[in-house]
């Protein structure tokens, strides 16, 4: 083993997705409106937007999505010798999942740096290392394999990727089966919506809503 864990940590069962949702919810990470949709970059309406940013500014909530994390990773990655953090989400929690798992770290920018030395990857690393992606969520995964693409052409051995959340987009599923690289979420949309329905956060109406944009995001328009 290229590190060592507490026993209790490994002890306990694989990442409980609705407590992780929960969690999310509760430090209002995760907003949902149906009414009045979300805008994200690539031009989608949604009704759902994910912050995992919020969460750092919790203690009680950030310790226990990084113990979850850290149990993914030694439960489902048991050979990582490296974990790379994906700027800018993803750099704290990585740094974190490092400190607790005794592991070396580096993180990786979205483009080289334009001066300096020009790195596009910060910290130190050796060619052919076994290297976890940390991201804090994953939508169609494109962004995310960028980063893959990134790593595997500086020589280091990409074995998988742990997110905080993802959407579970078709579209995702196949371009990591494609790029051959596992990944693994704390939690998931599915979770998410269910435990939002259970707390009275959104109704049956809103649940079937928030399920069929899930179907086809790209061309959702929103309540008509």
């Amino acid at each position: 083993m290229p590190y060592t864990f507490c026993l209790t940590s490994y002890l306990c069962s694989m990442t409980n997705e609705k407590a992780v949702a929960e969690k999310l919810l509760q430090s209002n990470a995760v907003k949902l409106n149906v009414t009045e949709p979300f805008i994200w970059a690539s031009g989608w309406k949604s009704p759902i937007y994910c912050d995992n940013r919020k969460v750092l500014s919790f203690p009680f909530i950030r310790e226990f999505i990084k113990s979850e994390m850290c149990n993914v990773i030694f439960s489902e990655f048991p050979d990582a010798e490296l974990l790379a953090g994906v700027a800018t989400a993803g750099i704290a929690w990585g740094a974190m999942a490092a400190d607790q798992l005794k592991l070396p770290y580096i993180y990786v920018r979205p483009k080289p740096k334009e001066h300096g030395l020009g790195n596009q990857i910060e910290g130190y690393y050796e060619q052919k290392q076994k290297t976890v992606v940390i991201e804090d969520l994953i939508s169609t995964g494109k962004s995310s394999l960028q980063v893959v693409d990134v790593l595997r052409q500086s020589g280091l051995d990409v074995i998988g990727m742990v997110s905080i959340f993802t959407y579970g987009f078709p579209i995702a599923k196949e371009v990591f089966e494609k790029a051959d690289v596992p990944y693994k979420s704390l939690t998931n949309y599915q979770s998410l919506i269910s435990l939002a329905i259970e707390k009275n956060i959104v109704t049956e109406e809103q649940k079937d809503i928030l399920l069929k944009w899930r179907e086809d995001p790209a061309n959702w328009k929103g309540i008509l």
